[in-house]
């Protein structure tokens, strides 16, 4: 199990400097500039179209090209292959989720091979997620939108990766649903893991964050604590 870090002390786990990514001839990210802490939870928080998913993306490799520095532990990643990225301790939970259809729940959740020690066993991600244990021999792709986002998310807890990229895990799900990811995001970050997050909803982003990175036109430009973030403020950023 993970043994809890401190939010903010000693050097990033993550640091992303002067980070340039394209699709092709687009070129969407314009020298991201952000470090995230051992043990928190950081926001990437902007319009759609920002960049906040390619950075994501970028982070893991998986965009056409990028240039610049990203440091993961201390050692750069930047000519890395996305494989190695991954088994370096990184995870990447997509906003469309990728649950594989002719798999059941359970097949899908031992899918990701264990990279490192430091993993969840099986009984602590059904412990976080019992509903997954309930609908073990289910088609993961009838499960609903909640419970597939759950299994999106536990599937990438066994891996023994200490970073959690999270894309929108939010989207379109019920309130109810919304505050239980809520209270499973602050359940992981007890038990030391990192996360960085992409989210629209600055709500349920200020109940789980320690700082907001706000993301315009492929860089960001302002950086808050949670503490000093006012709704008026980061709203205004949204444009919402």
């Amino acid at each position: 199990m993970h043994e809890p870090h401190a939010g903010g002390a000693g050097a990033p786990l993550l640091a992303v400097r002067d980070l340039h990514a394209w699709y092709g001839e687009s070129h969407i990210l314009h020298g991201m500039d952000f470090e995230v802490r051992p043990g928190e939870v950081a926001t990437l928080l902007g319009r759609n179209g920002a960049g906040k998913t390619t950075t994501l993306k970028a982070i893991m490799g998986m965009v056409g090209r990028r240039t610049g520095s990203v440091v993961f532990e201390g050692g750069e990643t930047i000519r890395m292959p996305s494989n190695r990225i991954a088994r370096a301790g990184i995870a990447y939970c997509p906003e469309e989720r990728g649950i594989f259809a002719s798999l059941t729940v359970a097949e899908n959740l031992v899918l990701p091979p264990v990279i490192r020690p430091g993993g969840l066993t099986l009984a602590e991600v059904h412990e976080l997620f019992p509903r997954l244990q309930e609908r073990a021999d289910s088609q993961g792709t009838k499960l609903s939108g909640g419970e597939q986002q759950m299994l999106a998310i536990a599937r990438i807890l066994r891996t023994g990766s200490t970073l959690l990229l999270l894309d929108e895990p939010t989207e379109g799900l019920a309130p109810v649903i919304v505050q239980h990811i809520g209270t499973i995001l602050h359940r992981l970050k007890e038990r030391g893991f990192t996360i960085l997050l992409v989210e629209q909803n600055f709500h349920f982003a200020a109940g789980v964050a320690d700082r907001h990175h706000v993301v315009e036109h492929g860089r960001v430009v302002d950086c808050v604590p949670n503490s000093q973030a006012s709704t008026a403020t980061l709203q205004g950023y949204l444009g919402v």
